[in-house]
Formats: C-alpha cells, structure tokens, sequence
C-alpha cells in the first residue's frame, strides 16, 4: 500500500497589506512573478528587483539598453533603479554592463547561516560527488518556493542545467518530485497550480492523476528518480530530508547522464541514503 500523504496543518492567515500609494517615478512596464502585480510592497522595491533578478538571470554583464528592453521602461528608470544597488553593493558596473555585486554571495550566505545549513551542508555535497562522481545538490522547499540552494557544479558550468536558484521545474527533476511528495496532498496541488506543469520533453508528467501516482511511488520506495524529464540529456536521483523542525523541507540530490543512469543508479541510492543522516541539525537556540 503507498505511504499516505503527511496531514496539512492549516495555515496561518496572512494579514492584509495595507494599499501602497503611487510611485510618482516612471515605473511603469510588465510585471514579472513576484513584482507589483502581486500586491506586495512599493512599485520602486518590486522594479528595483526585476532589475536585479534581470542581471541575474542574463549570465553575463548587461547594458541599460537591454535592461531598459526587458523591463519594458525608459533608460533613465534603469539608471534611477540601479543607482541604490550600486550603492549598497548589490550591483556593480563593468565594460561590459551591470553585473551582481559582492553583497550578493554575503547574502546567500546570511540565508545559510540563519537556517543552520552553510559549511557543513557544502561538506555534506562534496562528499556525495566524491562517492558518485557526479555533482550534488541541496533543494528545499518554503513558502510555497522550491530553490535550488547549493551545488558542486562549478558556477562556470552554464551549461548544468540545475543552477542554484528558484526551480521552475520542480514537477519534472527528482529534487522537485522528492519534496513535493513530502508536502500534503493540498499544499502539493497548490504549488502545482501556480507553478504549472509544463512539458518540458517527451518524458514530463504533466497529468494531475499520473504526477499523483508519481508521489505514491516516491513514498512508497523513498526516493524519487527522474529520467530524461526535465532534460533529455540528463537524469537525477533525489531523497528527502526528515523534517527537521524548521517548517522547511530539505531534499539531496545527485544528476549524471541520461545513458549511465542505469548503470550508476544503484550506487548513487546508496550514497544518497548514507548522506541524508549526515544533513545538519537545527542549532540549538
């Protein structure tokens, strides 16, 4: 019989946001996935980081042009935008455009440090890659977010198909299928409402009652396995991490190619099952 899905507690009520009066700056233009079209906080804080999450995303250094050209604003809401990041550091300015800043790393490592994870989670991956030979991952899930928080893929590596950073793909890679069949079965369907389930290759799950049978699965032998679904050159095994009481849910994961799946795979289970005891504690407060 497949193990059950975990009770959904329910969830706190959000408090309503009072109404954020107009931006008098030229601050117009489309909004992405968490900009001012989600009701959350002053227009110029929601631009200011499409501006960020834009550089970010470009993989290289990037003109104000561009920007300008992405955002859907004028050049001079750019040069207003970007001028306090540069300022606190979160951007810096090259020859070749903007690119992050140093204070971006001294934030990720604050989120590591705030959640107990840091240096001994980076040690616990290394050693997953020295045992598989192939790189290893930390995903968690929050809020209703599934992030990609580190790996021992080198940042050059552009082409890894799983980078650090928020997965939008969490429907069709073994990290995303792990945590999300540690969730309730509502909280599970509703991240797979707002974040959909888009056919990635021929492989993805994209049916609500088969991507189900997938979670039943998962539980049932503990662990979850995705095969050419996310990218056809690629496969990835991934376990859950027991709850640890810190209201997130924590996942390690291993990728290599698609054609040596079947002859690794056993092999990566095992130093999965041998990592998770290894996963940090809480500290004690």
């Amino acid at each position: 019989m497949p193990a059950a899905d975990p009770a959904d507690p329910a969830d706190p009520a959000d408090p309503a946001d009072p109404a954020d009066p107009a931006d008098p700056a030229d601050l117009s233009g489309p909004s992405g996935p968490g900009s001012a079209a989600s009701g959350a906080g002053p227009r110029s804080v929601e631009r200011a980081l499409d501006l960020l999450d834009a550089v970010a995303d470009a993989g290289r250094p990037v003109g104000a042009k561009a920007l300008a050209r992405e955002l859907g604003c004028a050049l001079s809401t750019v040069y207003h935008l970007a001028g306090p990041l540069l300022a606190r550091g979160h951007l810096v300015r090259t020859a070749g455009g903007y690119a992050p800043g140093p204070r971006v790393p001294a934030l990720h490592r604050a989120h590591l440090r705030h959640h107990g994870l840091g240096a001994s989670t980076g040690e616990l991956l290394g050693l997953l890659r020295r045992a598989t030979g192939a790189e290893a991952y930390h995903t968690a899930y929050r809020d209703g977010l599934i992030t990609v928080v580190d790996t021992t893929a080198p940042v050059t590596d552009t082409a890894h198909p799983f980078a650090p950073g928020p997965e939008a793909r969490a429907h069709a890679t073994a990290h995303g299928k792990a945590l999300l069949a540690a969730l309730p079965r509502a909280r599970r369907r509703r991240y797979l409402a707002d974040h959909g389930m888009a056919r990635l290759t021929e492989r993805t799950i994209t049916g609500a009652d088969r991507f189900e049978a997938e979670m039943a699965t998962v539980r049932g032998q503990g662990y979850a396995v995705s095969l050419g679904e996310a990218d056809l050159a690629h496969a990835c095994l991934a376990v859950a991490v027991p709850d640890r009481g810190d209201g997130i849910v924590h996942a390690l994961s291993v990728s290599l190619p698609t054609a040596e799946f079947a002859r690794r795979q056993g092999a990566v289970r095992a130093a999965l099952a041998r990592a998770v005891p290894g996963f940090p504690a809480l500290p004690e407060s």
